[in-house]
């Protein structure tokens, strides 16, 4: 398996994402960066942060890289700041995964994620261990710049009608879950006129009440704050802030592909243009765009595809149904404050989140996973047991299989010995009878 995952690389802190890992990294970045340019760290709230930042620092020094430490930021606030003020950027964190993980990120110089391409070359010097040691007189200059999530905030109230927002003067309950969301998105909302309750938006790097991950098993309070306090909304964000998750005005939880297609559909709705997201996302895309006539594009699973392929033919709006939406005037990668602003924007224009969400259609999913030990061999076995099929079969991730009636998606995991099952129909009991065909198929072609 590859050493960088969907999104960038992970691991328990101290045990796999050690200060040597991630020093060798950060070699590696300036090796591949021929010791010249300026890199831009930064890190979200975990308790491993300052321990691996200052490995990061340290390896991006050694191969005489300009280095600008940013301090506590979310991932895309450094992706903001390396657009215009860097050459590259690392983000030291984990995302959504459990408190006790930790991770990097590599930022390309346009402020997108780094390339597969890129990355892979990244990985090819790490694994060779051939790096660039500066001379002595050259081992670079650590600067600091606090002032990146100011600059992220005010370019985000710049995207959206944040005058529109500002005259409704909306009560919002936020939920940073102490993650990195918690030195910004109160701030934003503040900066928008809204009326802020805030919960878990301390800085705390053991997230003491809930782990990076916002999912409703985790939201009781923000749904109930959001009952209680008539707000309308509530809005929730992972570790690194470049996700969030809605609560409507009535307290429900919105799910993530639910989410993808609101935002598709009010986006569309005012500019015609392509839409790009990842072949798990649900044929609610296919819908929405159809009937709006526009052309609806899939990539590979990851953000960096989806925002890759946004840049090559000029699209209008992308994401990816796991709360990752990206807006191109703002910038190409998700993000989550950039998203919370946008949704104001869509109530300040007179919808609640409750009727939007009704709006798109209905389909039901269904998934679990496979442990497998040859995922290579296995998937290709899938593939070469599906020509000639009946049925229509897309191969940019893995296998997805089309029916009348829904779909399954066969994908191997890029991180862990085991394959993922997806499927989708109209009806519960359908999605769940496409979910089981594909663990057959699977079972079937084993190796």
């Amino acid at each position: 398996m590859a050493f960088f995952g969907t999104n960038g690389v992970r691991g328990i802190a101290n045990e796999y994402i050690t200060p040597q890992l991630v020093i060798d990294v950060a070699r590696s970045v300036g090796t591949y960066m021929r010791s010249k340019g300026t890199v831009a760290i930064g890190m979200d709230t975990r308790a491993s942060g300052e321990m691996l930042k200052s490995a990061a620092i340290a390896g991006a020094l050694s191969a005489g890289l300009t280095v600008i430490d940013l301090g506590i930021v979310p991932t895309p606030s450094i992706q903001y700041y390396v657009k215009d003020h860097a050459d590259a950027g690392i983000v030291i964190t984990a995302s959504h995964n459990p408190r006790e993980y930790n991770g990097i990120k590599l930022i390309a110089d346009d402020g997108s994620e780094f390339s597969r391409d890129g990355e892979g070359e990244v990985e090819r010097i790490y694994y060779s261990g051939e790096f660039v040691a500066a001379s002595w007189e050259r081992t670079g200059d650590l600067q600091t710049d606090l002032n990146a999530n100011k600059r992220y905030i005010n370019g985000i109230i710049d995207s959206v009608d944040s005058e529109a927002i500002r005259e409704n003067r909306f009560k919002v309950v936020a939920d940073a879950g102490c993650g990195a969301g918690s030195v910004t998105l109160p701030f934003l909302l503040q900066k928008l006129g809204c009326e802020v309750i805030t919960i878990n938006s301390q800085v705390d790097g053991t997230f003491p009440w809930r782990n990076p991950e916002p999912t409703p098993d985790v939201l009781e309070e923000l749904i109930e704050l959001v009952k209680l306090t008539g707000a309308v909304m509530g809005v929730a964000q992972d570790g690194d802030a470049d996700r969030a998750v809605f609560i409507d005005e009535r307290g429900n939880f919105i799910p993530e592909d639910v989410l993808l297609a609101m935002m598709t559909k009010y986006i569309i709705g005012r500019k015609k243009g392509p839409v790009v997201t990842p072949v798990s996302s649900s044929s609610r895309m296919m819908d929405i765009t159809r009937e709006a006539g526009v052309e609806l594009v899939w990539t590979a699973v990851g953000s960096i595809n989806v925002a890759r392929k946004m840049m090559e033919i000029d699209a209008v709006f992308g994401g990816e149904g796991n709360g990752g939406l990206i807006f191109p005037e703002h910038q190409y990668c998700r993000d989550g404050g950039m998203a919370c602003a946008k949704f104001l924007e869509i109530i300040a224009s007179g919808y609640k989140l409750s009727e939007l969400a009704e709006s798109v259609p209905v389909y039901y999913n269904s998934k679990t996973k496979v442990r497998c030990t040859d995922l290579v061999a296995t998937m290709e076995r899938v593939k070469m047991g599906l020509v000639g099929a009946a049925n229509e079969v897309d191969t940019t991730d893995g296998v997805k299989i089309w029916h009348d009636d829904g779909w399954v998606l066969i994908r191997p995991s890029g991180t862990e010995p085991i394959i993922r099952v997806f499927a989708e129909s109209r009806t519960e009991e359908r999605a769940e009878s496409l979910m089981q065909e594909g663990v057959r198929l699977i079972g079937a072609c084993m190796v």
